[in-house]
């Protein structure tokens, strides 16, 4: 089984046999779930590595968050819903390496939690209640208002990247598999520090780095670049509304 499993990964590479698999460990099938914690092992090093900026090897804590944010994506993934396995896994990897740095942070350094007084606590309440009391009383001439707003100003973000709504339309992809696909692979971008100022700096995507993580071939990404690159500049942006139309597709 293991066998398989690797030739799966390092030769043809087939999504179906990855999919095949999470469905069989899903289901309670121990063997398959140890072989594809296995054979996925140095994924889970270099995703852990790649975040934490640093070698991660089976020795460190970082490791098994990382394997239990792999295990935690097997027990989820559905392919229909989801690229592919390794896609998926690594956004849940980087949540749950994201949570653990945070915890850790909070616990090595206690004093940050001094800084929260009573007062501050307060006015962070109210500031919520207030928040929360616009938007109940919002009526529907300043929602459509703030809509038009939000698209001017994403229509102009837009041309920056030499992009326009008209032209996404014709590149965006057709098939929902190939969507999903893409939308996925932009979330990673728009998460991922050095892939998004790589963006924003040079008007580019680093497809080689992008590539080295994702599953998908670089015609793939080449294909689909506009289009990530415009899901990125959404996902990354304060755009409420429009972000709204997505919501379904954020991991």
């Amino acid at each position: 089984m293991l066998l398989s499993i690797l030739q799966g990964l390092f030769k043809t590479k087939t999504k179906q046999t990855t999919s095949e698999l999470a469905q069989k460990a899903k289901v309670g099938d121990e063997e398959v779930l140890s072989d594809l914690l296995l054979a996925f092992t140095p994924f889970m090093k270099k995703t852990a590595s790649f975040i934490c900026k640093r070698q991660i090897d089976e020795h460190d804590e970082e490791f098994s968050v990382a394997m239990n944010g792999f295990h935690e994506a097997v027990m989820a993934f559905d392919s229909k819903e989801n690229a592919s396995l390794q896609t998926f896994a690594h956004l849940i990897i980087k949540r749950r390496m994201i949570d653990f740095i945070r915890k850790e942070t909070v616990r090595n350094e206690k004093v940050l939690l001094m800084q929260a007084t009573g007062e501050e606590a307060a006015s962070s309440e109210q500031h919520f209640l207030l928040d929360k009391q616009s938007v109940s009383t919002y009526i529907e001439e300043q929602q459509t208002a703030t809509r038009r707003e939000e698209l001017n100003r994403y229509r102009e973000l837009l041309e920056r990247f030499n992009l326009s709504f008209e032209e996404l339309t014709k590149v965006a992809p057709k098939h929902a598999d190939a969507r999903k696909t893409a939308f996925q692979i932009a979330q990673i971008i728009a998460e991922t520090e050095e892939f998004y100022d790589h963006l924003m700096k040079t008007k580019q995507l680093p497809l080689k780095e992008i590539e080295a993580i994702v599953e998908v071939s670089r015609k793939t990404l080449e294909r689909h670049r506009k289009y990530m690159i415009a899901v990125v500049l959404l996902l990354n942006s304060d755009f409420v509304y429009i972000k709204e139309y997505v919501k379904g597709e954020i991991i």
